[in-house]
């Protein structure tokens, strides 16, 4: 079976980036609403749904005009089960859809290059990252590559929360049949020097160093992510075409 994904790309220089790669089996609808197309309906979506990051705020709907319409398609999608990720902008906008809050410009400042990420004991058993975190130590901490200013303060009533930073609580979450992350797994080394540019960040080599010492620890993260993501998606397929196969059985009958 080939996948269906759609991806909800909202700036040029927020791409799936090293996803691609993890994703190259599935075959990507990317949609891009920030040059003028359309999103679609949530029964247009096919077996999944992915929604990038961007520079703009989970509320900046006078500078990205599909915004509205974006945070009601990830609530639908959420609420019927179709299997949703959510990636910085892409988790806030989730958050925000589903009743929670987003803070711009949180108080305990931007985040970026690689931080340790921590791991509740919720995502053990979690259709998407349990495989990741099952086979971490006891402490349960992974790295992942960052950068943003915005943070969801507030999780949606009914949230799973999954992970943590020290500097935000709410770097992972899950509501419905959809998951937020704060981080960037996607985002290669090139990727987050433009970003931190764009940002203005001081020493961009010295955030950086990081990410060339851990490359290899972060590929494998994002490639044990990503492949959590797409069995899930996958095994919500599965399960759909029976039940509709069994539905015209019946009908038949």
């Amino acid at each position: 079976m080939t996948l269906v994904l759609t991806l909800v790309q909202n700036a040029s220089d927020v791409p799936l980036d090293l996803l691609a790669d993890d994703f190259a089996d599935a075959t990507l609808r990317v949609v891009r609403p920030d040059l003028g197309e359309p999103l679609p309906a949530v029964d247009e979506l096919g077996d999944g749904l992915v929604v990038l990051g961007g520079h703009m705020n989970a509320y900046d709907d006078e500078l990205a005009p599909w915004l509205p319409a974006l945070r009601t398609l990830l609530a639908d999608a959420s609420r019927v089960g179709i299997p949703t990720l959510g990636i910085c902008l892409g988790a806030q906008l989730l958050a925000a859809a589903r009743g929670g809050r987003v803070q711009v410009a949180a108080p305990p400042g931007p985040e970026s290059g690689v931080v340790p990420i921590f791991w509740r004991r919720e995502a053990v058993s979690d259709a998407v990252f349990g495989p990741l975190v099952a086979g971490l130590s006891d402490r349960r901490v992974t790295l992942q590559p960052t950068s943003h200013a915005d943070a969801v303060v507030d999780l949606p009533a009914g949230a799973v929360w999954l992970a943590s930073s020290n500097q935000y609580p709410y770097q992972a979450f899950r509501i419905g049949s959809a998951w937020g992350v704060q981080f960037h797994p996607e985002a290669s080394s090139a990727t987050l020097r433009t970003w931190m540019e764009h940002d203005g960040v001081e020493d961009v080599d010295a955030e950086l160093a990081s990410y060339a010492e851990h490359e290899t620890e972060l590929i494998g993260i994002r490639t044990t992510i990503a492949a959590g993501f797409v069995d899930h998606v996958r095994t919500v397929a599965t399960q759909r075409a029976s039940s509709e196969q069994r539905a015209d059985e019946r009908v038949d009958a």
